[in-house]
């Protein structure tokens, strides 16, 4: 399958089991796999899942794709919009209150295009003692179940442990736990009271 020729390009790939992983991967050899893994085949890490030449049933580069680390004010408007759109279908809230005052010119998002349009987008909050916040996570409908949001996650960690965090930490509802714990993020803490729906805190070391 020649794995190698995928790396720094943005793909979809879809294991036997029909799961979808989005992202930029890094390539290893069969000798890698068979020492790290006792499996002699090519793989490649995608976020934080390594998959094996075996375990791909499909693997494709989408050209049209950019991740983009929002520096621009085109960028940042990108994020804002995917915010907007994405919050109208699932929890629609009057637009004032759907910003806060850490939505700044200088604050920090990533954003995903296809083709030049916004899909996909995420806010980075500086905790202070080298801790940064991923909230305002947010994919298109017609895009999601695609491991976007993963990617966009990914995109993040890499991004505040390019500035120097060493820990992410992540705010949502209890029914979106299983999303972070796939990406080794761990509660820490009750879940919060008074919002609805209810929200738990969890942390991953960068």
């Amino acid at each position: 399958m020649h794995l190698f020729q995928y790396e720094g390009r943005i793909v979809r790939v879809v294991d036997a089991d029909g799961r979808a992983f989005t992202g930029i991967p890094v390539s290893f050899p069969a000798e890698y796999g068979l020492h790290e893994f006792d499996r002699e085949e090519e793989s490649l890490r995608l976020n934080d899942y390594q998959l094996f030449e075996s375990d791909i049933a499909q693997i494709r580069e989408l050209p049209g794709f950019a991740l983009l680390r929002a520096t621009e004010t085109w960028q940042r408007a990108g994020a804002y919009d995917v915010c907007i759109r994405a919050m109208a279908g699932t929890h629609p809230v009057p637009l004032r209150q759907a910003f806060d005052e850490r939505d700044a010119p200088d604050t920090k998002y990533v954003v995903v295009t296809d083709e030049g349009l916004p899909i996909a987008t995420a806010r980075m909050v500086p905790l202070g003692e080298g801790r940064v916040r991923i909230d305002r996570v947010a994919v298109l409908p017609e895009y999601r179940r695609q491991g976007i949001g993963t990617m966009v996650v990914s995109e993040c960690e890499a991004w505040a442990e390019a500035l120097g965090c060493s820990k992410a930490v992540v705010e949502c509802p209890e029914s979106e736990a299983g999303f972070y714990e796939q990406m080794i993020y761990e509660p820490c803490g009750e879940a919060a009271d008074g919002e609805s729906p209810r929200h738990v805190r969890m942390e991953k070391d960068l």
